[in-house]
């Protein structure tokens, strides 16, 4: 489920409490977690609803200035179900303190080592994950599209390979491009396999 980064703040410092999608079937279940721009969001109660029952109090808990404005926004085909969400906010994204934990012993290093050869192994492409490292070590902040070019790929592929080596910790997404998180730095510090 995505967020919009001002809803997932909302969530995470309690202001905003519920969410509203119209979906062909259920997108969620009750329990389940996501990441977001501001961390680890929990589902609550998920449950179908007609539209004209949301009231400006719920609009409010979503976000919007009222019930109006939620049902605007409801996107999808309008013999789909609503769906009512409750959101709750379970912690910091664990990738934040995983890309800045730079002290790499042996066992992590041939774990992360076993990680990106599973993935260049699983890849239509071939191996990518150490080119990638270190195209994003030599050109920091920069913009993906461009990125992408330089090494022949187009940019959707590219940005949901780098998106795995950010799911490792190894790179930091900015607004404009990536860096090496300082574990993504330390790793090809120490690395064999560069």
């Amino acid at each position: 489920m995505l967020l919009p980064p001002k809803v997932a703040a909302g969530v995470a410092d309690g202001t905003v409490t519920l969410a509203f999608r119209r979906w062909r079937q259920q997108d969620v279940r009750p329990g389940a977690t996501f990441r977001s721009s501001a961390g680890v969001i929990r589902v609550g109660e998920v449950a179908v609803i007609d539209p004209e029952a949301i009231t400006d109090a719920d609009a409010i808990r979503a976000g919007h200035a009222d019930a109006a404005a939620v049902r605007r926004r409801l996107a999808g085909d309008e013999s789909w179900s609503t769906y009512r969400i409750e959101l709750s906010w379970a912690g910091e994204d664990p990738r934040i303190a995983l890309r800045e934990d730079d002290d790499l012993g042996k066992d992590e290093i041939a774990a992360i080592d076993a990680r990106l050869e599973r993935l260049d192994r699983a890849s239509s492409h071939g191996a990518w994950t150490m080119q990638t490292l270190d195209l994003i070590r030599r050109h920091p902040h920069t913009r993906a599209p461009d990125l992408a070019a330089e090494v022949g790929r187009e940019r959707d592929p590219f940005k949901i390979d780098v998106r795995k080596l950010k799911n490792l910790g190894l790179t930091i997404s900015h607004s404009v491009g990536y860096e090496l998180s300082p574990r993504g730095r330390a790793y090809l510090a120490r690395t064999s396999r560069r």
